[in-house]
């Protein structure tokens, strides 16, 4: 029976005994994959070294130990002396090139957050490149017990194994509830993508807790609501909701995907308005795909691993212009908007499709004519609003009560499903519910709501502590920040050079770190940061250390634009005069020309606002907020324009970065 978690499982004991060709025979019937002869060389090259190297160790050995949330497998676990390490093999390799070290340094740092039984285990990752001339490694605990990866060639991999367990001494465990602990995954929205793209289940790469357990309870409700509505003939449009980093786009894939099946009446599209969320998916899936085929020994064309990764994610502009001044049905009956709440007010739409696209007579707000389109279906049909509270960060963003008064003045017939948790004001703005919901028929269900953050993995109560930063709850906000300063560090600092050093200190591996600011923080300028620099969101997101484009370099700045639904690891989040703490409240200001102007509209508060909410929700293990000192000699730079914010955080309590503590 194929076991997809590990290829080959043993005491070494019985591995020494077992024949070379019983234990390939083994991981051969445990692989789902092609068997090429390369695979096959590599692995015989690498029992022959283990036979010869662990001749005088006990304890247990497995080969390709998968990890589900990273669709990867490490080469060789070793669970001696109650320590665990991790091997990956370079066969034939006579150097230790960087990207394999950060490659074994990621294994552990997932089975570290995300394996049940790692979480209290010494972790030590070796890269054994085989032929490489052997070095002195200098063994370097980290402070949650992972070890930085050691170097080995195939002569010495006994020698490091003992320098580690004469070194450490660790407590007894039972290494077979370890080979098979419990993982719970927080997987970013990329991995995510391309894993159930890659047709992973969901439940394999997603936690398992009471906490996030919502995610599938949510999906199994929108399910619900889809076979009811197929079964009588409705026409449905259900809003989901949820804390920023809840999952919500996680819940769209996973059910576009699930049914990307051309012949079924129930194919669903994914559909998103966020630009650079699009274009940073589709470049990740279409890289994946070329590099699974590779593995696979087939040839992809790269472009044609685009136009597949198209037919399950669009961008909803196109969509919505291919069903302008004609009356085609849609191919799909389910369509998933996320991040509803951006669709256009009628203003802005018509605006734009008079002058754009030459089509003077629109005559609907985006949410409506979207719609218009699936009511032409005959018969059943269902839209899905992801629905992000706090969202909208830019002008003619409709926020979700143009959803309701577009099926009160044309659909009122759609019923309608919401959360019970609509009513925040995030969601309603200057609406009641009672006001939203008259003349329709709307249904409350608790699980349409993702009411814990997934994206902050270290904490759930980032989200909610952002919030209370943000209305100003400080009393809230500083009990909310000791609960996870322990586990989710937050920095503030005036020194940007000493913020960058702080987020290269803490990432790991290829972690990712970035640094952000608002689009409107102009000012930025004298410190290097140059917002008008427009950047390649998939570059940005997606390139290794050794590309300038990459947010690793931290020279290029993204803005909250082109951050929205996505996250890092660790981010700098750069702060300028646009958004200023003064007098017990925030101040909103925009850099028109030479000088700061007062924002005066509401709607364009609310947008800033949820400007710096998005920047403050980026990152999924730690930031680093940098406020600069300002300028006295320049007046569109005053030290008070900076001092409030920076004063408002320290009396939260955040840290403080500076040259004496580092």
């Amino acid at each position: 029976m194929k076991n997809y978690r590990v290829f080959y499982s043993n005491t070494i004991e019985h591995f020494m005994m077992d024949s070379k060709e019983k234990i390939i025979g083994e991981m051969t019937i445990n692989n789902q994959f092609d068997l090429n002869d390369l695979q096959r060389n590599a692995w015989e090259e690498e029992i022959n070294i283990l036979k010869s190297q662990l001749e005088k160790f006990s304890g247990r050995i497995l080969f390709e130990y998968t990890i589900p949330r990273m669709g990867k497998r490490v080469d060789v676990v070793l669970l001696i002396n109650n320590i665990v390490f991790l091997l990956e093999f370079k066969v034939g390799a006579d150097k230790s090139s960087k990207n394999a070290y950060e490659q074994v340094y990621d294994y552990a740092l997932d089975l570290k957050n995300f394996q049940k039984e790692s979480h209290d285990k010494m972790l030590v990752p070796i890269v054994v490149a085989t032929e490489t001339k052997e070095v002195a490694n200098n063994i370097i605990k980290d402070k949650d017990d992972i070890i930085k990866p050691l170097y080995a060639n195939k002569y010495n991999i006994s020698k490091i194994i003992n320098e580690v367990c004469s070194k450490y001494k660790r407590e007894d465990f039972d290494y077979s509830i370890w080979e098979n602990s419990v993982y719970m995954p927080t997987p970013t929205i990329i991995e995510a993508a391309q894993a159930l793209y890659a047709q992973h289940n969901v439940k394999d790469i997603t936690r398992s807790d009471a906490g996030a357990q919502n995610l599938t309870t949510t999906t199994d409700q929108i399910n619900n609501i889809i076979s009811n509505s197929q079964k009588n003939e409705e026409k449905s449009i259900i809003f989901v909701t949820g804390v920023p980093g809840a999952g919500k786009t996680l819940v769209g894939l996973n059910l576009a995907s699930s049914r990307q099946n051309f012949d079924k009446e129930d194919r669903a599209v994914f559909l998103s308005g966020n630009a650079p969320l699009v274009e940073v998916l589709i470049e990740a899936l279409a890289r994946d795909k070329v590099n699974r085929e590779k593995f696979l020994n087939r040839k992809i064309n790269k472009k044609d691993a685009e136009r597949e990764a198209k037919s399950l994610i669009q961008i909803i502009h196109k969509y919505r212009d291919s069903f302008v001044g004609n009356d085609v049905m849609p191919s799909e009956r389910i369509a998933i908007f996320d991040e509803s709440q951006r669709a256009w007010t009628k203003e802005q739409i018509c605006n734009f499709m008079a002058q754009k696209k030459g089509h003077p007579n629109f005559n609907y707000s985006e949410p409506e004519f979207l719609i218009s389109t699936m009511n032409r279906l005959k018969g059943w049909a269902v839209i899905v609003c992801l629905v992000g509270g706090g969202q909208e960060i830019n002008k003619g963003e409709a926020g979700l009560p143009e959803w309701f008064e577009s099926l009160k003045r044309s659909f009122s017939h759609w019923h309608v499903y919401v959360s019970d948790k609509i009513e925040d004001k995030e969601y309603l703005r200057e609406y009641s519910k009672e006001k939203l919901f008259v003349g329709l028929h709307v249904d409350e269900y608790k699980d349409l709501h993702l009411s814990t953050s997934i994206r902050s993995f270290r904490s759930e109560k980032m989200a909610t502590l952002v919030k209370a930063i943000l209305d100003i709850d400080k009393n809230n906000a500083k009990v909310l920040y000791n609960d996870i300063k322990a586990n989710y560090p937050i920095c503030i600092t005036r020194d940007l050079d000493l913020a960058k050093k702080w987020i290269k200190s803490k990432a790991r591996g290829s972690e990712r770190y970035g640094m952000i600011c608002s689009s409107g923080a102009l000012r930025l300028k004298p410190c290097g940061i140059f917002v008008k620099n427009k950047i390649s969101p998939a570059n940005w997101f997606l390139n290794d250390k050794t590309d300038v484009r990459a947010s690793y370099y931290l020279e290029d700045v993204a803005t909250e634009f082109d951050v929205q639904g996505l996250e890092l690891d660790y981010t700098i989040v750069c702060w300028d005069a646009d958004f200023r703490y003064e007098n017990g409240k925030w101040s909103y200001h925009n850099f028109n020309g030479t000088k700061w102007q007062n924002v005066s509209k509401e709607e364009s508060k609310l947008y800033l606002k949820n400007a710096y909410r998005v920047l403050l929700t980026r990152a999924r293990q730690g930031m680093v907020i940098f406020v600069p000192y300002g300028d006295a000699e320049d007046s569109t730079r005053l030290p008070q324009y900076y001092d409030g914010v920076f004063n408002y955080l320290k009396e939260l309590g955040l840290e403080i970065l500076d040259k004496k503590r580092g």
